[in-house]
């Protein structure tokens, strides 16, 4: 296969340098990723300012590109631009940290895979749970197979797969479970704090919402260590209340 490879992390990042490593000794794998930390941008894209990229040498024993843009810039400019054909998969990640729940809505990771999911090419977000892994290695096996499965069953257009696991090998998880997105709010704050020239400054933060007993949520799922896949669809509109806004009669707004 040929395969695209980007992350939010940081084109050095470890997770990344995993999935090349494994994914490089069988299929034809091209990084283009960030050039530096991009966690928790969204599906943001570059328009105000320019575009640049650095094709990384051999001495990174890797085949790629460091784009000063976001991870959505990174998979556009690729597909779009920068290879010679489009590949027949994109893989983000691997991203340490779990990207679940309200989470998804912000991770750089998963703005990755939605957006070869708009281009109508298959795609993973890959995460790990935790923000130190020794498991990297593991991940990127199990993420391997997983994608030779997509490519025998294949995923609707506009859907990507993100997936989610334990610090663990995947064969001390718990097992697999498909998944829904937790919906679940967190207890935000802001540490309010004073800099050395008496200036206020924020640092944001949060607590993680209550575990329940529903294992099919994707972040009660690897609380538990199984590891979680979740289907997600780019069409983002709420077909069950569609006829219920019918009947609110907005047209009369204009009148």
């Amino acid at each position: 296969m040929k395969i695209l490879l980007t992350n939010d992390d940081g084109i050095y990042a470890k997770g990344l340098l995993a999935l090349y490593n494994r994914f490089a000794e069988k299929h034809d794998v091209t990084i283009i990723a960030p050039d530096r930390e991009r966690s928790a941008v969204g599906h943001g894209l570059t328009i105000h300012s320019p575009i640049r990229i650095k094709k990384i040498n051999d001495y990174f024993k890797v085949n790629g590109y460091a784009v000063n843009g976001t991870p959505a810039d990174c998979i556009k400019l690729g597909i779009v631009k920068l290879l010679d054909q489009r590949p027949d998969m994109v893989i983000s990640g691997i991203n340490p940290g779990a990207n679940v729940g309200i989470n998804i809505n912000y991770s750089g990771t998963a703005a990755a895979a939605r957006e070869a999911a708009l281009f109508g090419i298959p795609a993973i977000a890959v995460s790990v749970k935790g923000f130190i892994s020794d498991y990297y290695a593991d991940a990127a096996v199990f993420t391997e197979k997983l994608s030779e499965k997509i490519m025998q069953r294949g995923l609707p257009r506009g859907t990507f797969l993100n997936v989610n696991l334990p610090d663990l090998p995947a064969n001390k998880t718990k097992g697999i479970i498909i998944s829904r997105q937790g919906a679940s709010t967190l207890d935000e704050y802001f540490d309010q704090r004073i800099d050395t020239r008496n200036r206020t400054y924020y640092w944001h933060g949060c607590d993680l919402p209550a575990e329940s007993d529903i294992r099919e949520i994707d972040e009660n799922a690897i609380l538990n260590n199984f590891i979680s896949i979740t289907p997600v669809r780019c069409d983002m509109t709420n077909y069950s209340f569609l006829d219920d806004l019918k009947t609110w009669d907005i047209g009369g707004i204009i009148e």
